[in-house]
């Protein structure tokens, strides 16, 4: 008998899911609630195309999903204040914008997850889907994200 997949694994899971579902509706424009009932019936814990997919949590998928949406307008002005006035985040990938949202999301609405392990989450998920570079600025934005939402556990003075 197989040992049970660890939390971690099925929340690592779920963000790469959330990701990749916040991806098709900003392309396809997708509706919220067709992308995650799609998602969790076929997708999480499926074999699709001759991969197999993990099992993942699905309220866990379903908060990051609802919560950027809901909180969309907020992530994207704290992103858009790290990032250059040139490159704003509607000129970045879609698959970018998804990333750094969700996880923007999860630092602002999620204290009960260290903003590190977020920040690790999110650079790993950006590193399954673009170059070096890339990750590199997820890993900044976040980082700088995470200095101005929760200064005190990134050792940061607050700012006033």
């Amino acid at each position: 008998m197989a040992a049970p997949l660890k939390q971690a694994n099925k929340r690592g899971t779920a963000r790469l899911a959330a990701v990749q579902a916040l991806y098709q509706m900003d392309v396809a424009h997708t509706d919220i609630n067709e992308v995650i009932g799609a998602f969790q019936v076929f997708w999480m814990g499926q074999e699709v195309e001759g991969e197999t997919y993990l099992p993942a949590d699905h309220q866990f998928f379903r908060d990051i999903i609802q919560g950027v949406m809901r909180e969309q307008q907020r992530v994207d002005v704290a992103i858009n204040m790290i990032l250059d006035t040139d490159w704003p985040l509607k000129r970045i990938e879609a698959v970018l914008r998804a990333v750094l949202r969700a996880g923007c999301y999860e630092l602002f609405e999620r204290p009960d997850i260290p903003a590190r392990v977020i920040i690790t989450e999110y650079v790993d998920v950006a590193d399954a889907f673009v170059d070096r570079e890339e990750v590199g600025m997820v890993n900044a934005v976040l980082d700088r994200i995470a200095k101005r939402a929760r200064p005190a556990e990134m050792g940061e003075a607050p700012k006033p």
